[in-house]
Parts: C-alpha cells; sequence; structure tokens
C-alpha cells in the first residue's frame, strides 16, 4: 500500500516538478539575454504536440475502452465528456482575465491586472486540464477497477511533465528579461505549475464521486486539453512569419508522447 502511495505521489508532483525546473533555467541567463521568439514558438509547438497525443491516447482511447460494454454506443461517454470540457475551458476563458504569448490584447472579462499577471493566469488556466488528466489517471489506477496500470498514468505524467520544463522556462525567462528578479521571475514560473497538483489531487480526492463516471472524465480531460491546443497553443506557435520549425517541433512532441503512451502503458 505504502508503494502505491508513493508511486502515485510521486506520478503526481512529476509535471509541478518539470515547470519548477523550467522555471528555474532563468537563474542560468545572462541578465541581458532574453528568450527567441523563435525557440518560444519551437517550445509551444512541442508542448501542444505532447498534449494532442496524450488527449488521444492516454484519455481518450481509454474512455471508449472502459465503454466497451455499451456495444457500437460506446462512443457515447467520450463524446459527451469530450464536449464538456472543451465548454468547461471555453467558461474558464471567457470569465478568467488573461493575456496570451506573442498578443496585446487581454482576454475574458475587463480588469485593471498587470500585463505579467494577465500571461501569468493564461498559463494558469492551460494547466488545469493537464492536472486534472493526471489526476484521472490516477483515480482510475488507484481504483484498481478501469482497467489503467501505474506505467499508463506516469506515462502521461512524463509527458507533461516534458513538456512543463519549457513552458516553466517560457513564463519565467521573458519577465526576467523584461526587469523582474531572476527570484520573482522564478516564483511565477513555479506558481504557475502549483495547479497541476491541486487539480490532480482535487481529482483524486473526488475519486468515489467519478470512478463510475470514468469515460467521461477521461473524455473531459482530453477536451479541454486539446481547447488549450488549439485556442491558444497554435495560434501562438504560428504568429507571425510562418516557419517550418513550428510544425517539426509539434511533430516532435506528438511523437514523444506517442511512444511514451504506447511503450510505458
Amino acid at each position: 500500500m505504502n508503494d502505491i502511495f508513493f508511486n502515485s505521489l510521486a506520478g503526481i508532483l512529476l509535471p509541478f516538478a518539470g515547470t519548477t525546473l523550467g522555471a528555474a533555467c532563468v537563474f542560468l541567463m545572462k541578465s541581458s539575454a532574453s528568450m527567441s521568439a523563435s525557440l518560444e514558438k519551437a517550445l509551444t509547438g512541442f508542448a501542444a504536440g505532447v498534449m494532442t497525443a496524450a488527449s488521444v491516447w492516454s484519455l481518450l482511447i481509454p474512455s471508449l475502452e472502459n465503454s466497451a460494454a455499451l456495444g457500437k454506443f460506446s462512443f457515447l461517454p467520450a463524446l459527451t465528456g469530450f464536449w464538456l470540457g472543451i465548454l468547461f475551458l471555453l467558461f474558464l476563458d471567457n470569465s478568467i482575465p488573461h493575456l496570451h504569448q506573442f498578443s496585446d490584447i487581454p482576454e475574458g472579462p475587463k480588469s485593471r491586472f498587470r500585463k505579467n499577471t494577465m500571461l501569468f493566469l493564461a498559463v494558469t488556466i492551460h494547466n488545469i486540464p493537464e492536472g486534472m488528466a493526471v489526476g484521472v489517471l490516477f483515480a482510475a489506477y488507484l481504483s484498481g477497477t478501469a482497467g489503467i496500470s501505474l506505467m499508463s498514468a506516469l506515462a502521461l505524467s512524463i509527458g507533461i511533465a516534458i513538456q512543463n520544463f519549457p513552458e516553466g522556462a517560457i513564463v519565467s525567462m521573458p519577465l526576467c528579461s523584461s526587469g523582474f528578479s531572476r527570484a520573482k521571475a522564478f516564483l511565477y514560473g513555479f506558481f504557475s505549475g502549483a495547479v497541476e497538483p491541486a487539480a490532480a489531487f482535487l481529482t483524486i480526492l473526488a475519486s468515489g464521486y467519478i470512478l463510475p463516471v470514468m469515460p467521461y472524465l477521461l473524455a473531459f480531460a482530453a477536451g479541454a486539453m486539446l481547447y488549450v491546443v488549439v485556442e491558444e497553443l497554435i495560434p501562438e506557435m504560428m504568429e507571425g512569419r510562418h516557419s517550418d520549425i513550428c510544425v517539426l517541433s509539434f511533430a516532435l512532441g506528438f511523437s514523444v508522447m506517442m511512444v511514451l503512451d504506447t511503450a510505458l502503458g
């Protein structure tokens, strides 16, 4: 039982560790340095690829497999959960003031928040579905009734941790180059990722209620993640001059997550 607990705890914290390590890159950069736009776009494309593959292999396919007893209607839980996830992120997107990278036009309700605060909120919104996805898989693993193995859950955690590393750097390094102290820029990156384990733990605490609707929850997390990919990450990586590096980095992220899920799961 202790092994199960500690394995689950480590898996839940892995994505947060990835964000923290990425944010810590701010301590290694030169005071006058800044991250190039092409590098930011490549890292964003990689994150989009990881999230897309995770939505399919780690979430939607298990959702369909867990609904196999419904026969030809086995798609219903996945379809319903997917759309609920899309609509949930649409609600957050329109309820929380935030600002995306490479954009000067805030989204959501009008506010007097500073630009850096709204950038932080955009990343936080982005991280909520990732935390939920990890929480859903580990809740399924801990229940032992949904056919989700420890390695399947860890594959998702490792994939998200890998793509969170550049995300942490994308948050902290531009802040430092714009005048923030290294410590303050690091803390912004650190706390942008803190929502992930929080969302994961809340999902697991509610596992007694969500296990009967596990196929819906798996698809819900997939829909929420794909909303972030289409609404935020793809527009950011394609902003400005067209570059093949964006497509290649997306394909690389997709490939890494696909390999992780099939090899470990």
